[in-house]
């Protein structure tokens, strides 16, 4: 599938928790219709976001379903997991999101969990200023996301400002935090010098709050934010743990057919 990789792991560990975002989208299918067929993954949560179109989703778990537009998959694949996700074809376009969050040391091993939340699940916010807030984890306002509990405390937010307009939130102290720019440009720091447009990813210094400007367009823009692990990152392609050693013997049970280590048991199938 063609893709565009906002960051990875040449930016560990600037965006510590999260590890990988990437953006495909694309109104041609032969752009997208290779999909991503069946992959192993472990020590991680990939977050899939649909904007438009729909991706088929299966894995070791049982768990297979439809990611519609709207849609978010949550997927925590702990120990280890073997999933695929494949677009169907449609009309139109077809693009989303692809989050990869890290898990702490003491979590990597652990029973892998899958969320699916229809776009009817995830609450939608209207400021007094006319901003749309989508929250998918965290919380905005008086709207809490369906996505609670998890170490790193994440909050993800699918934001619209309109022409001319400004956003302000609180953010933690310590947290990491990076806005992507889907649609519109806009000023993202306080002293209004940090210009961006769409399909640009900013990471946010330190400090309580953020404010981003709308320039004269609608801006549209994922703010994510997330507490910092600091643990050592061993990363091979969808496998990310704490040591080359854990990396070699994930390869090793991959090979012997070990890497699956909770499946739906037979008798539920």
């Amino acid at each position: 599938m063609r893709l565009r990789r906002a960051f990875s792991n040449g930016q560990v560990p600037l965006f510590d928790p999260f590890l990988l975002l990437d953006n495909f989208g694309s109104a041609n299918p032969a752009d997208y219709m290779a999909g991503f067929p069946w992959h192993p993954h472990r020590g991680i949560e990939t977050v899939t976001y649909m904007l438009e179109g729909r991706v088929a989703h299966g894995d070791t778990l049982g768990n297979s379903g439809v990611i519609d537009a709207g849609d978010v998959q949550w997927m925590t694949a702990g120990s280890g997991i073997i999933h695929q996700e494949m677009p169907e074809r449609a009309e139109g376009r077809m693009s989303g999101f692809q989050l990869w969050v890290n898990l702490p040391a003491r979590q990597k091993m652990d029973v892998p969990a899958y969320r699916g939340l229809g776009a009817s699940e995830i609450p939608e916010i209207e400021t007094d200023t006319g901003n749309r807030v989508k929250v998918v984890a965290g919380s905005f306002g008086t709207a809490h996301g369906p996505v609670s509990g998890l170490s790193v405390d994440p909050t993800y937010l699918d934001v619209r400002v309109p022409a001319g307009g400004s956003f302000d939130m609180p953010t933690h102290p310590g947290y990491t935090a990076f806005a992507h720019t889907i649609a519109g440009s806009g000023r993202f720091d306080a002293n209004g010098e940090v210009v961006a447009s769409a399909g640009e990813t900013l990471l946010h210094g330190p400090g309580e709050s953020i404010r981003i400007d709308a320039a004269d367009a609608p801006l549209r823009f994922l703010l994510v934010s997330g507490r910092p692990l600091h643990e050592p990152v061993a990363w091979y392609g969808p496998i990310v743990m704490n040591s080359q050693e854990e990396l070699i013997q994930a390869a090793r049970e991959l090979r012997s057919g070990e890497f699956i280590k909770h499946a739906r048991p037979v008798d539920e199938e």
